[in-house]
């Protein structure tokens, strides 16, 4: 029998499983598709990648609490909370999320939602509008949510610790490429008090903790036929953080002209329609129940995001290339370029996004 069969049989899925299939690339973590016969539902099965999660106990059960609440949420306002909201399955006889194999990897399995559509790239202002729908929906859901979340990634989106880790790497120059990335060095150094000013104010108390998806790309929101935001997905990065990590990861992904890895700088910059359309989709949701401090720094959230990319890829060029996946030899600096095009085109227009981020708020 297949492999993945076996596993998928001990969780409780009530119908027959007649395959398993891979599903989409698995970046992080190796997704299939769970098939039963016509009539029944189909589910996804995820083997969760233990170096990026460390600790997938408590990961799942940061995911318990959240979707548990989401669910009664929904309900409450006459939603739909199996389409709108994920749907963990335990295991057989248990209330345990997870399965641990012979070679100590965990296993997962949760509902597919049937009729719902992904986009992986921001083509439209109509899209990103119910992109940032999406997300503030998600967490004006969770607005009434005060239990603290795991910690499953230390130090994500701390910059107090990249710039830790930036430090060590400059010092030891394992991979000898400091010398000539000098210019690109003075771009970090050259910023490093603005963005420890702001990390300063996140660490003593001026914005409040809130649940933070902190991965949120597009592709991490499920739409309906007429793509309207249903569900946001890949909740295995969730945890208590400022709401800055949302907002800005998302600006960094959808207003980007170019791509992430661009080696033409022309073709990357901040696209403001794109940016005034997911903050307006964002506030409409959201927006009453942020402190008048987020919303000052809201615009400000894309910029630190970016620049925290701008280093993690340059830190790790001048690591030999030991995280991030490349595609030839100097693929983090082409990487690390165009993410700097994108944070040099959000202070140029920063003035504007203010403007914008104002407006949206009346």
């Amino acid at each position: 029998m297949n492999r993945h069969i076996e596993i998928a049989k001990l969780f409780d899925i009530p119908c027959e499983i007649v395959d398993v299939k891979p599903m989409g690339e698995g970046f992080i973590n190796d997704t299939l598709l769970i098939e039963t016969p016509e009539g029944c539902s189909n589910y996804i099965l995820q083997r969760k990648n233990r170096k990026v999660f460390p600790d997938v106990p408590a990961m799942m059960e940061n995911i318990r609490c959240v979707t548990a609440h989401l669910k009664r949420t929904v309900a409450e306002n006459g939603g739909n909370a199996d389409k709108e909201v994920l749907t963990q399955i335990p295991l057989r006889g248990t209330d345990t999320l997870y399965h641990v194999d012979e070679n100590g990897e965990y296993w997962t399995v949760c509902k597919f939602i049937e009729g719902s559509v992904t986009h992986d790239r921001v083509t439209s202002a109509e899209l990103a509008f119910e992109g940032g729908r999406g997300i503030g929906r998600f967490h004006k859901l969770l607005g009434g949510f005060n239990k603290p979340l795991h910690e499953t990634i230390p130090g994500f989106h701390n910059l107090r610790l990249r710039f830790e880790q930036w430090d060590e790497a400059l010092a030891n120059d394992v991979a000898g490429r400091k010398a000539s990335v000098a210019e690109e060095i003075g771009w970090i150094e050259e910023r490093r008090n603005e963005i420890m000013a702001f990390q300063q104010m996140i660490e003593t108390g001026v914005f409040p903790v809130r649940v933070t998806h902190n991965d949120t790309k597009i592709s991490n929101i499920l739409f309906d036929s007429e793509n309207k935001a249903l569900c946001v997905i890949d909740l295995d990065t969730m945890m208590s953080a400022s709401i800055f990590n949302d907002f800005g990861d998302a600006i960094r992904s959808y207003t980007n002209t170019g791509a992430e890895d661009d080696a033409d700088l022309n073709r990357v910059s901040c696209s403001l329609e794109y940016f005034e359309a997911y903050t307006r989709g964002f506030l409409s949701e959201c927006g009453d129940m942020l402190t008048p401090q987020e919303l000052e720094w809201l615009p400000f959230a894309g910029r630190f995001i970016t620049f925290e990319q701008v280093l993690r890829f340059l830190m790790d060029y001048l690591n030999g290339d030991t995280y991030y996946k490349i595609a030839y030899p100097h693929h983090n600096l082409v990487r690390t370029r165009a993410q700097f095009a994108l944070l040099r085109s959000q202070e140029l227009q920063y003035e504007r996004l203010k403007s914008i981020v104002a407006t949206c708020r009346q």
